[in-house]
């Protein structure tokens, strides 16, 4: 049995231990040690390698807790998930990686090593492919970089698209006229960019044909030069799709693709853009491929457990079969 004291600051032991001291006990539970907390000290318990790994959890919390964050319980529990790689206080060094702020002042920020791998590709690539599941933030950093690009004048305009294909549900007839039908394909674009723009902006920005928001079927026969695009649900092209989009690409642009390749909503034995895309371009200098996994997870903690689950359920089919993702349950419907 080992122990070990740490000295945090009163002013940090709230913010620290959380309410309850629900992060405290989230790391006992997942470490296997005891803390008790002693004025401005907690001293911490148990078999010596969880006492030494519990310390550099807290200390990279507390890094955090000293530049003003609000240590929840997704902080706890990505740093628990990379425990062995602490020693450097790699949250803290993603913690300084400004983007930009949301109108309502929310910093910007990569929370996670694949996120921050992601913003440092999209800063050096001419082309990126940011590919992983559910809530890894591979749409809203991208957003994010876009607007900060535009607003530096590092671009003179905004292109988002993306696939106008239902998400395994009929909708049958839209009313209203073209542009009320396709929006409501494109409203997480909208989102973000009212977050961190302001809808304001975003209109006015909009009217002057500096940002654009479409249907990836009005790509075709464009060159797009000096522009920031970015194609969401990437997914959910065909290969001749992709092809498209990827050689409107002009100088001085940028593009980013998103799409998690486990949630197609293509006809079941048609072939994806993005999964071809990444065979075939793997190996081009221009472009990166960032894979982003469970442990990029940065929405509610339950969303990690989610993916981490069919991660495992999809694994478990694939053996049975032999067939990988093609099977029938296999994600080419959105869970």
């Amino acid at each position: 049995m080992a122990e070990l004291r740490l000295d945090i600051p009163s002013e940090h032991q709230s913010n620290l231990f959380g309410q309850f001291d629900s992060n405290i006990k989230l790391i006992e539970r997942a470490l296997s040690v005891r803390f008790t907390i002693r004025g401005d000290g907690l001293k911490v318990s148990g078999a010596e390698a969880d006492v030494q790994m519990a310390k550099n959890v807290i200390n990279e919390l507390f890094e955090l807790s000293k530049r003003g964050n609000v240590i929840g319980e997704q902080n706890v529990t990505y740093a628990l998930s990379i425990k062995e790689q602490l020693t450097d206080h790699p949250m803290a060094a993603m913690d300084s990686d400004l983007i930009c702020h949301t109108l309502s002042g929310k910093p910007v920020k990569p929370k996670t090593i694949g996120q921050k791998a992601y913003v440092d590709a999209i800063r050096d690539r001419m082309i990126v492919f940011g590919i992983g599941p559910a809530g890894t933030g591979k749409t809203y950093l991208a957003m994010a970089m876009a607007i900060t690009a535009f607003q530096r004048q590092e671009v003179s305009r905004i292109i988002l698209t993306r696939p106008a294909i239902e998400a395994g549900e009929k909708l049958g007839f839209l009313p209203g006229d073209l542009q009320s039908k396709v929006d409501p394909y494109l409203r997480p674009l909208y989102d973000a960019l009212y977050e961190i723009m302001g809808a304001e902006s975003f209109l006015r920005n909009t009217e002057r044909g500096l940002i654009e928001v479409a249907p990836l079927a009005y790509m075709r026969g464009r060159t797009l030069d000096n522009a920031f695009i970015i194609l969401d649900e990437a997914q959910n092209t065909t290969p001749a799709q992709m092809k498209m989009f990827l050689t409107r690409i002009g100088f001085g642009s940028k593009a980013v693709i998103t799409g998690d390749n486990t949630q197609k909503d293509l006809p079941r034995d048609a072939a994806s853009g993005l999964d071809v895309a990444t065979r075939v371009l793997a190996k081009l200098e221009d472009i990166a491929f960032v894979k982003l996994t469970a442990k990029d997870v940065v929405r509610h903690p339950l969303v990690q457990k989610i993916v981490n689950a069919y991660e495992v359920y999809e694994a478990a089919q694939q053996k049975k079969t032999g067939k990988g993702r093609g099977t029938r349950y296999a994600g080419n419907r959105r869970a």
